[in-house]
């Protein structure tokens, strides 16, 4: 770990491509194996891929491992990363996901999954401790014929769930661009009833980010929309497990609120979300209880697991719009199992489903909740080591922040260290830092009581922040020995 760079995340191991050499990549999954070993009895691992045209090589140096160690390859194929979690989780067995998620093109990822769900940190420290002995080269890493059971698996889920013929009449757009997740999609939005249409699919690999959408893409979803008139636009990042829903006029939802809408669909009454997410989930006051944790689906599932002891109705999601599911959901005499990972078809059916119910459009389904509006960029190629220094030095005088900006936010009225940097203003408005967990990215959050204030902090936030830098403002900027 320490001499490829390529370490764990919020969401598994990560890292330049060049850097995930086959020993990389074998050694991380035979530490997985031994970790996962430890606990639980199986003879075959699960593996899967995404799209991208480093994935089928760094698999062969998985399943390569999965041999070494003494189990089966049970490869899955190219299929959403919450698919083979389904798959794992149904038939009690491990499994290694080859994805990068919405990361650039030049990087790759690894993501493990015990027979009970994601990894922990704990096992991420356990697994980062371990010496292991890497497959000798005599063992082929040649990948077996897709197993088609976990994806057929993964749609019959839903179709089981939402009622026959939900979508009937509704005309949908499809963003397939480079999703593993744009198939399955369509297989199940056209057996729910909905005309689809194909949009913007290549064979080339695109970085989708559901948290900072791209201009592009932005000004693409409105335009298909007055094009085709579509009822809704539905896509997914890479591997399937962020959702990026379009209204009826191409307009791209929030993820956090379209994990509201989802979480209110299925009747959840306990929520554990990033403190990242809109405080319209609090205010809406559809939650019997929420719960504040830092970002990423480990510390989701942490609080989720902390609610758990309590009540028997909860579910997370994040910031970016994936959905887990931690308790067995009820509604209209169908059963839907928890999956407690981060979901992408889930929350798109949800909200779907919704508007039919209510007869409304996509963006009627906003009517009624609180005004709070979110907007989020980042400065890509940003050194970590500058973003935790920045985020120190204002976190220990939070008026140096209000200083730098010539005061523009107004005072800062409460800090959070729960993750980054978050600051609630005395107007009400929030800004959070907070450097990514996967790349050299420095992430801004705001919210305020309209999408144009929201946007405007962000793009202030952040272009003030790259032209000091590129100034040298920061150059004897020292990282403080405690990040919190």
């Amino acid at each position: 770990m320490q001499q490829s760079g390529v370490a764990f995340g919020t969401s598994g191991a990560r890292g330049l491509v060049v850097q995930m050499t086959d020993a990389v990549c074998e050694a991380y999954v035979v530490a997985f194996l031994m970790v996962v070993a430890r606990s639980f009895q199986f003879e075959r691992v699960a593996l899967g891929v995404d799209l991208r045209p480093s994935s089928p090589g760094i698999a062969g140096a998985c399943a390569r491992a999965i041999l070494s160690a003494g189990f089966r390859v049970d490869f899955c194929g190219a299929l959403p990363t919450p698919a083979l979690a389904l798959y794992s989780q149904n038939g009690h067995i491990p499994a290694v996901m080859v994805t990068g998620s919405h990361i650039p093109f030049d990087r790759n990822g690894i993501k493990f999954y015990r027979p009970d769900g994601e990894i922990s940190k704990a096992d991420e420290s356990a697994m980062a401790e371990l010496r292991v002995a890497l497959p000798g080269s005599d063992i082929s890493g040649a990948l077996p014929p897709a197993n088609q059971s976990a994806i057929k698996a993964y749609e019959r889920r839903y179709l089981d769930f939402f009622p026959a013929g939900m979508l009937a009449g509704m005309r949908l757009g499809l963003y397939e661009h480079s999703s593993v997740a744009r198939d399955p999609f369509r297989q199940i939005l056209e057996q729910l009833g909905a005309e689809v249409v194909s949009l913007g699919r290549t064979d080339l690999f695109v970085p989708i980010d559901t948290e900072a959408v791209s201009n592009e893409d932005i000004d693409r979803g409105r335009a298909w929309s007055a094009e085709y008139g579509f009822d809704a636009i539905i896509s997914a990042d890479g591997d399937g497990d962020r959702p990026l829903i379009g209204d009826e006029h191409g307009n791209w939802l929030r993820g956090d609120i379209v994990g509201l809408l989802c979480a209110r669909y299925l009747g959840v009454k306990c929520l554990a979300v990033p403190v990242s997410c809109n405080t319209a989930i609090e205010k809406c006051a559809a939650f019997d209880r929420v719960v504040r944790t830092r970002i990423g689906s480990p510390y989701v599932i942490a609080g989720m697991q902390q609610l758990g002891n309590d009540v028997d109705s909860v579910a997370g999601f994040e910031a970016n719009g994936g959905f887990l599911l931690g308790s067995t959901v009820k509604r209209g005499g169908h059963i839907l199992e928890p999956l407690p990972t981060r979901d992408a078809v889930l929350p798109a059916l949800a909200v779907l489903a919704a508007a039919r119910e209510e007869c409304v459009t996509l963006s009627g389904l906003l009517n009624g909740l609180p005004g709070r509006y979110t907007s989020s960029d980042r400065l890509q190629n940003f050194a970590a080591n500058l973003s935790k220094g920045l985020i120190k030095a204002w976190a220990n005088a939070p008026a140096q922040f209000s200083a730098f900006f010539n005061g523009e936010f107004g005072t800062p009225v409460s800090v959070d260290l729960t993750d980054g940097l978050r600051l609630v203003f005395d107007d009400q408005t929030i800004i959070h830092l907070r450097p990514s967990g996967n790349a050299p990215e420095l992430r801004c959050y705001s919210e305020a009581s309209s999408p144009e204030v929201a946007e405007r902090m962000t793009r202030t936030v952040l272009a003030s922040i790259e032209q000091a830098a590129s100034a040298g403002a920061f150059d004897n900027l020292r990282v403080l020995d405690v990040y919190p």
